[in-house]
């Protein structure tokens, strides 16, 4: 038995090998397709001008007013079936996001817009690594902005490696 055969049967990151690096290659080139860093978005907002998408919080009313991106529509995912249009332009790409990794809803709100036909990307991470990043946000009370987690915002951006 070879030492790579071994390892496929007892190591459970590699029970399932790896895909042809084409394949990969094709896959993560469609991920990035579907899906924004809370970072990119960032810096995307931050640099004047119009960064050629929107932003929208697919939230309830409640976590909106909690805190949410500086200029996103508020426009919760039921509701969007009835509203998309009155509030967001088909030509303009969307950037959805809910409230961090463990909630679809910024999913369940792309998908709407999909089916609508709107251009849409997801914002992963959503609210939570927006605040966690140190990005400003807004609440019912004015602009806010908490100092960024270490884990997920390095003092030096090129810490990241992204």
């Amino acid at each position: 038995m070879t030492a790579a055969h071994s390892a496929t049967e007892t190591n459970p990151v590699l029970r399932a090998a790896p895909a042809d690096p084409a394949l990969a290659a094709a896959h993560f080139r469609a991920s990035l397709a579907f899906h924004a860093d809370v970072s990119d978005v960032a810096a995307a907002l931050a640099a004047g001008g119009d960064p050629g998408f929107a932003v929208l919080d697919s939230r309830a009313t409640g976590a909106w007013d909690q805190g949410h991106v500086p200029g996103a529509v508020h426009l919760p995912t039921a509701l969007i079936p009835e509203q998309a249009e009155r509030l967001l332009d088909k030509g303009v790409p969307v950037v959805t996001y809910c409230w961090g990794p463990g909630c679809n809803g910024a999913t369940r709100a792309a998908l709407a817009l999909a089916e609508l036909g709107y251009q849409v990307k997801e914002m992963l991470g959503g609210f939570e690594y927006w605040v966690r990043e140190g990005f400003p946000y807004e609440t019912w009370q004015g602009r806010e902005q908490r100092a960024a987690d270490p884990l997920t915002a390095p003092a030096d951006a090129a810490d990241c490696g992204c």
